[in-house]
């Protein structure tokens, strides 16, 4: 029976800007946020705390690795100090066991691994409160920073929110990018954040859905910056590679609000569940981009699709034939059951009335508050005001964020408490190998030389330097070690507690049990 239930992860780019200033260096802004967070916390942060050892962003799911020199150099995060700004790089590993680092030019928090839609939404929500201390830790300097939970500037550039889902490495790729990308391009309806203007740069008056959609380009491929494809083909599973597969999906936007979050991460993982087993329907669009690009244009969600095999189906038809597919298919557990419903209560009001659903999808939510506020001041799609609302919504500042703002006034539901997210924060998921991370992190800072989702490096007394492979996800978790390391207090008696033999901890073979 399908479940909701495997590993993910969230990752944001925040945009930034420093006010006052806006020829400020976005590299040199984005590591003062990483370091303003890491600094009164006595995190670690440069360029070199991240282990880089075993990561591989060419090897592509296709069966082949481009060829370095081939490939932009925004792909080589394995490589960062071919970086002409590697100077800027910082690399932390927060409480929780995420990351918070400079990616490119902007601060990015890449959510520690969890089990359930549930938990994605209150730890992704967690990195909006890393990101907010780091606004407040620079708002006493000479040059405050303020950080955006959106994806584009309007002006041309777009910058990522990417989810990560591991999957059974049996999963052929060539069916699961055929089954991903009809509903991937319908997702949308469920989870844009919406976006004034139409077009790369916004040349075009309106308001869209996606505030991506425009700068999709291909279908399937490697690249994450230039021609962004549909399904990406990244084949860098951290975690053993002969049993899992991390399909990194980088089409969707940061939602805030969080029921759109929950379907955005809980149906993905039941269509991947559809496929694994065999049972997802058979969906092909006849020309995907056109598709993606027409159904974020289309704020009444009822644009006819042409499919290859000559029939017209809608988004919302689309995205209720995968939803009965997984229903017909589910267990009953409380987490599946939870994701079915939500989904198919937005599936419902999108059908209806989709305004009816600003409470829930931030695309609704946003088109509602600036189409009340066009009306009330008699303006055109391409007013400036417009624009600066837009990205007023996505401010990480309680008190500047119009999200924040409708939420406060019981306009957006809620499925976290404030205490659950602050827990986030400040501890790690208890079912994944987050836990032991985080314990490096917290309870091992002085012997941990780097870190990565799928190792630690530490300086082990008598054992020397050894990199710790943490290749399980599910390993490494607060069950397991909770008890076995209570009284572990130094790297040498961690690396014992967990039968890790001095003699073959060079060899890399042994990890977290």
């Amino acid at each position: 029976m399908l479940s909701v239930r495997r590993v993910m992860g969230s990752e944001t780019e925040f945009g930034l800007s420093q006010p006052g200033n806006p020829g400020a260096n976005p590299m040199r802004d984005s590591a003062r946020v990483v370091d303003a967070y890491a600094g009164p916390r006595g995190l670690k942060s440069s360029q070199n705390f991240w282990d880089f050892a075993t990561e591989s962003p060419l090897a592509d799911a296709r069966g082949f690795f481009m060829n370095v020199a081939e490939a932009d150099i925004s792909q080589l995060t394995h490589m960062p100090q071919e970086s002409v700004e590697a100077q800027y790089l910082a690399n932390v590993v927060t409480e929780n066991g995420a990351r918070y680092y400079v990616d490119h030019a902007h601060p990015e928090y890449s959510s520690p691994e969890v089990l359930t839609p549930r938990d994605l939404v209150t730890y992704d929500r967690a990195g909006d409160l890393v990101a907010l201390a780091s606004v407040r830790s620079l708002e006493s300097t000479d040059e405050p920073v303020n950080l955006y939970k959106n994806n584009t500037d309007s002006k041309g550039s777009s910058y990522g929110t990417h989810e990560n889902y591991l999957v059974d490495r049996a999963a052929d790729f060539d069916s699961l990018s055929a089954a991903l990308i009809p509903f991937f391009a319908s997702r949308q309806i469920l989870c844009g954040s919406g976006r004034v203007g139409i077009g790369r740069e916004g040349e075009t008056a309106g308001f869209q859905i996606s505030s991506r959609a425009d700068f999709f380009e291909a279908e399937v491929g490697l690249e994450t910056t230039l021609r962004r494809p549909i399904v990406n083909t990244r084949d860098e599973p951290h975690a053993d590679p002969a049993k899992y597969r991390r399909l990194h999906v980088i089409i969707g936007d940061a939602t805030m609000a969080e029921p759109a979050t929950l379907v955005r991460f809980g149906s993905t993982s039941l269509v991947l569940g559809l496929i694994e087993a065999g049972l997802v329907p058979r969906l092909e669009l006849a020309d995907p981009l056109q598709a993606l690009w027409d159904i974020s244009h289309d704020l009444t969600v009822s644009t006819k699709l042409p499919m290859s095999d000559g029939t017209m189906m809608t988004a919302l038809e689309i995205q209720n034939t995968y939803y009965s597919a997984c229903l017909e298919h589910a267990g009953d557990d409380a987490e599946t059951l939870e994701v079915l419903s939500e989904w198919k209560r937005l599936l419902d009001g999108l059908a209806t009335d989709p305004r009816s659903l600003a409470d829930s999808i931030d695309w609704v939510a946003k088109w509602v508050l600036l189409e009340g506020y066009r009306q009330k001041e008699n303006l055109e799609w391409d007013h400036p005001k417009l624009a600066l609302i837009d990205v007023q919504y996505h401010d990480v500042r309680p008190e500047k964020g119009l999200f924040y703002k409708l939420e406060k006034a019981g306009r957006i539901r809620r499925l976290t408490t404030d205490h659950e997210v602050e827990q986030a924060v400040r501890f790690a998921p208890d079912g994944t190998r987050a836990y032991l991370r985080s314990l490096a992190v917290t309870r091992f800072s002085d012997s941990l030389v780097a870190a990565s989702w799928d190792s630690l490096v530490l300086n082990a007394g008598d054992y020397g330097i050894v990199r710790l492979p943490m290749s399980e996800p599910l390993k490494g978790n607060r069950e397991l070690l909770a008890d076995r390391l209570a009284d572990v207090r130094d790297a040498q008696a961690l690396l014992q507690a967990l039968g890790v033999d001095r003699l073959t901890t060079t060899n890399d073979e042994r990890g977290a049990k």
